[in-house]
């Protein structure tokens, strides 16, 4: 009987996974399984459960907790969501973060409508103000920031980046899943996609298949919000006199760039910053409704002009800085701030602008928030494009403005920075530092500093501990990876060039207990291994900078 049982236990299986080539095999191995059918009872019954009786099933989890179509996510039901779905959407969040609750409901709104069409597509939030090991472990820097996870794969999530509609989430997914570009047969094709929409892309192509090919398909992936076409008809080539491999942009209707395309020569992030280049215009006014798209553009450099609109030599200075523009698009985003609009204050705050500095340009790089100011007083299409190129051939040197340092920085327990006495104070290797950048418009960091100033009366007598702040408004520090105000970092004593983030809570305590645990004496300090570095290892809670260039 033991035989028979192993035998059962074997065929079953076994009927599902014959090829369904081998129909007769398959055929034989059913009708075996259902010839041995009638003795499973008494074999059941010989294992010691009775003809009437059933094994116990297992208790079935709760399903996971859903808002508005959306699947809540947290550390303790996360594998299982990625388990029990093939393609999930996620969109890490701040809960009161106005960008977060923006995109919200166009998520919601691409949820609810992919829930019916395709089920196999979900969508899922984590509030990382609670899941803050989830926002650790995916390396979570802005806010909202969407990861598309395939398969159950949690190590290698696809980054949804600049999209923030529900029909542009909807077309992303389906580029994802399916072909990303539309095939185009005939002239009659290209011209309904042309214009279908304002801006339309087209890629020329000799063959389907390729390098350069490629690159165009995981472009369209990443633009969603754009109508891709991809031809390799000679009709269509001779309509539109296109002769050899060509990306293609239309803006209504009409071609307004041609990218030839050579396998090997392009890449797609080029390819992106280029075409997301024309969703916008040459020169981009900045408000309220341009604010978000202008940062959704992947051009690091970004020109700013800053005059009033209403000025008599506004029109020949618009003209100058428009037919510069042309040069250097995809390279430099030219951008027109109005100094006569009061909303755009904060901007004159970071840019360090005031009346009298107007017309003034100012050369902003995103990544280093490095700022470079133009020689030339007067702006002339001549001065423009000589102050571009003098910034992109790496000549340039940034315009670093600070505040004077007072008479008595150092009387009062914090201490007060500037930017020319910020290197000396933060890298002094005798000392931990601990400083709070901050605005003084903000009302977040208003109510932070009696904390600060109580922190600072607590370590006033510390032999190698330092509270000190710094308006960063004033004061550039070309530090990397800044955040929103208020910010803290801290420099170790003996460090070369560290920066330890802060990311407890703003209490007295938690600023207190983190020093406690971060701050090292100096015998501790002076010991370093031959590479320079210090022999303790930093716990898994700091995130260490490393300054690519001396401050």
């Amino acid at each position: 009987m033991a035989i028979l049982t192993a035998n059962i236990q074997l065929l079953v299986p076994f009927s599902h996974s014959v090829p369904a080539k081998c129909s007769r095999c398959r055929m034989k191995t059913l009708w075996l399984s259902f010839l041995m059918l009638p003795f499973l009872p008494s074999l059941a019954a010989e294992d010691g459960i009775g003809p009437k009786e059933t094994k116990p099933k297992k208790a079935r989890l709760p399903k996971i907790k859903e808002e508005n179509n959306i699947l809540v996510l947290k550390k303790s039901n996360f594998d299982r969501a990625l388990k029990e779905t093939k393609y999930l959407l996620v969109e890490f969040y701040i809960s009161l973060s106005g960008p977060s609750q923006t995109l919200a409901e166009e998520f919601a709104k691409a949820a609810g409508q992919l829930k019916k069409e395709a089920p196999d597509i979900r969508f899922g939030k984590v509030d990382v103000t609670e899941q803050k090991d989830m926002k650790k472990e995916f390396n979570i820097q802005e806010f909202p920031t969407v990861k598309f996870f395939v398969d159950g794969d949690r190590k290698n999530p696809i980054d949804c980046k600049g999209v923030r509609e529900a029909s542009a989430f909807i077309t992303w997914l389906r580029r994802r899943i399916g072909p990303s570009t539309v095939v185009i047969n005939s002239t009659d094709q290209a011209e309904a996609i042309i214009n279908c929409e304002d801006l339309a892309v087209i890629g020329f192509f000799k063959e389907r298949h390729g390098g350069a090919v490629e690159v165009f398909y995981e472009t369209a992936r990443d633009v969603p919000e754009l109508p891709f076409g991809v031809t390799v008809s000679e009709e269509v080539f001779v309509s539109y006199g296109i002769r050899e491999n060509t990306i293609a942009v239309f803006k209504k209707g009409k071609p307004v760039h041609n990218e030839v395309s050579e396998d090997g020569k392009q890449n797609k992030v080029d390819l992106i910053r280029l075409i997301k280049t024309f969703t916008m215009d040459l020169v981009t006014e900045y408000n309220l409704e341009t604010s978000v798209k202008i940062f959704d553009v992947p051009v690091e450099t970004h020109i700013l002009l800053f005059t009033p609109k209403n000025s008599e030599t506004f029109n020949k200075t618009y003209e100058d800085y428009e037919s510069a523009a042309v040069e250097f698009r995809g390279k430099i985003m030219f951008i027109l701030v109005d100094t006569n609009e009061t909303r755009n204050g904060r901007v004159f705050e970071y840019f360090r602008i005031t009346e009298v500095d107007v017309p003034a340009v100012r050369i902003l790089n995103l990544t280093s928030d490095a700022k470079y100011k133009m020689p030339a007083d007067e702006v002339t299409v001549e001065n423009l494009r000589s102050f571009c190129h003098s910034y992109l051939d790496g000549k340039a040197k940034p315009h670093v403005p600070s505040e004077e340092i007072p008479e008595d920085w150092d009387k009062n327990p914090v201490k007060m920075l500037v930017g020319k006495n910020f290197n000396r104070v933060a890298f002094n290797k005798t000392k931990n530092v601990f400083v709070m950048f901050y605005a003084p418009w903000s009302h977040d960091c208003r109510k932070l500093l009696p904390i600060w100033d109580e922190l600072g009366k607590k370590y006033e007598n510390h032999e190698n501990i330092v509270i000190a702040k710094i308006d960063f408004t004033a004061n550039d520090i070309q530090l990397v990876m800044l955040d929103r105000y208020p910010f803290f970092r801290f420099f170790p004593v003996g460090s070369n060039n560290q920066v330890v983030v802060y990311d407890g809570e703003y209490t007295l305590e938690a600023f207190a207990e983190f020093l406690e645990k971060q701050s090292k004496p100096k015998v501790e300090a002076a010991e370093k291994t031959p590479s320079g570095e210090s022999k303790e290892d930093l716990t898994e809670e700091q995130t260490v900078i490393k300054q690519k260039e001396e401050l």
